[in-house]
């Protein structure tokens, strides 16, 4: 009766895997849960102002005109840095 020694070597390495495992997986749930951390398309969630004003438009935030009015305001602020 070995009252529980009898796992031997290999009992003990699979259980230590299994709870690194089941940590790994824990900490990978809390951070996929946590706001803020997806990124788009690979830029870390940076939106510059087209993307914005495109966004905008596409979520019915502001309509035609006003979409028209501010990219030629975006266009025309660019011509003026270069």
């Amino acid at each position: 009766m070995g009252y529980g020694w009898g796992m031997g070597l290999a009992g003990w390495i699979f259980m230590a895997l299994f709870w690194i495992v089941v940590i790994g997986l824990i900490v990978w749930a809390v951070i996929a849960l946590l706001p803020g951390a997806r990124t788009t398309g690979g830029r870390a969630g940076h939106e510059g102002p087209r993307e914005i004003l495109d966004r905008r438009f596409a979520l019915g935030e502001i309509d035609a005109e006003q979409y028209r009015r501010a990219r030629e305001e975006l266009d025309a602020a660019r011509a003026d840095r270069r």
